[in-house]
């Protein structure tokens, strides 16, 4: 396979100049210098023609541009985190804009990706990616292996993910805790919000049964509560969070192409992403498998936009940037 071309590893923005937030722009890989980055990845690997620039490859775009609605301003309080968004501290956050990709080189994104994940990682910085599907959190957990340190990981999901291939294509969108599964340096795996039906079949879910997964239902967090999940993950560790949104309820998460009732609510995904930073560092989240055309008031993308809010606020006050 060829390398990948010596272009940048990211470009701006899609269609509008406008950065998450309002964050200030930085493509410059090799010149990163940053607490947080927003990294957008468009493109997974389709398992036919039609999915190389699906309608998911626009929601990085659809993300920022329904950022202007997520707080009013830095000074103002955000009661999810109970302070301003940055805690009058010196953060930088950054966005370092989309990871480019050539319908004529389907895997070289893949391998752009990674190497910018790596550069982000490499810092201390913490990631916030936006995809795209969900195979895109392929490459930056495989990236996560720069940090020397075992990684438990954590996925809002409808879906295991647990192919081994579809059609074929072994990093598509069915496959993401597959490949983690087989990365040395993921160790534990927390599954939750799992319900209904979708590619897993009886082998798959004895796959992910024999790895030790841990398969929390919907049904279950409801019943029980998300504190009821935090308790049993391990304290003190390393966690990333990987969050397909049709893991959310379609109240509050209609783009998705995978509508399921029964998904989890916001005050859940808060309590995880709060109650993990807690526990121990997370370092890093991916949010993916918005279907923009299909929102209704941008409110998918709004739900979204306020699970990267609270990232980052709380690892501000966590001090993990001090």
């Amino acid at each position: 396979m060829p390398a990948p071309s010596k272009k940048t590893l990211t470009k701006p923005p899609r269609r509008v100049f406008q950065t998450f937030m309002d964050f200030p722009l930085s493509t410059d890989m090799d010149a990163f210098d940053a607490d947080i980055a927003i990294m957008g990845i468009p493109h997974g690997d389709p398992y036919n023609i039609d999915e190389v620039t699906n309608d998911q490859t626009n929601a990085p775009t659809a993300i920022r541009q329904a950022s202007d609605q997520l707080i009013m301003g830095s000074k103002h309080w955000d009661f999810d985190i109970d302070s301003t968004l940055l805690n009058g501290r010196d953060i930088k956050v950054v966005d370092v804009g989309d990871v480019r990709a050539d319908a004529r080189e389907l895997s070289h994104h893949y391998q752009r990706a990674e190497e910018a994940a790596r550069k982000v990682f490499s810092t201390g910085a913490s990631l916030i990616t936006f995809g795209g599907d969900h195979g895109v959190p392929i490459p930056v957990m495989r990236a996560l292996d720069v940090l020397g340190e075992t990684i438990t990981l954590v996925q809002i999901d409808a879906h295991i993910d647990w192919r081994n291939d579809v059609n074929g294509v072994e990093e598509g969108y069915s496959s993401p805790i597959r490949r983690a599964s087989e990365m040395g340096h993921i160790d534990q795996i927390y599954q939750l919000g799992i319900r209904a039906s979708g590619s897993a079949r009886e082998e798959e879910v004895k796959a992910a049964r024999a790895y030790g997964s841990n398969i929390i239902t919907a049904y279950d967090i409801h019943d029980n509560g998300m504190q009821s999940v935090l308790d049993r993950i391990p304290d003190g560790g390393h966690y990333y969070l990987t969050i397909d949104l049709d893991g959310m309820d379609p109240a509050i998460a209609p783009a998705v192409m995978a509508r399921t009732p029964g998904g989890l609510w916001f005050h859940q995904a808060r309590t995880l992403i709060h109650g993990l930073i807690g526990k121990g560092r997370l370092v890093g989240m991916d949010l993916n498998e918005i279907a923009p055309k299909y929102d209704l008031g941008d409110v998918t993308a709004i739900t979204a936009g306020r699970m990267a809010v609270n990232f980052i606020g709380k690892t501000v006050q966590a001090g993990y940037y001090d």
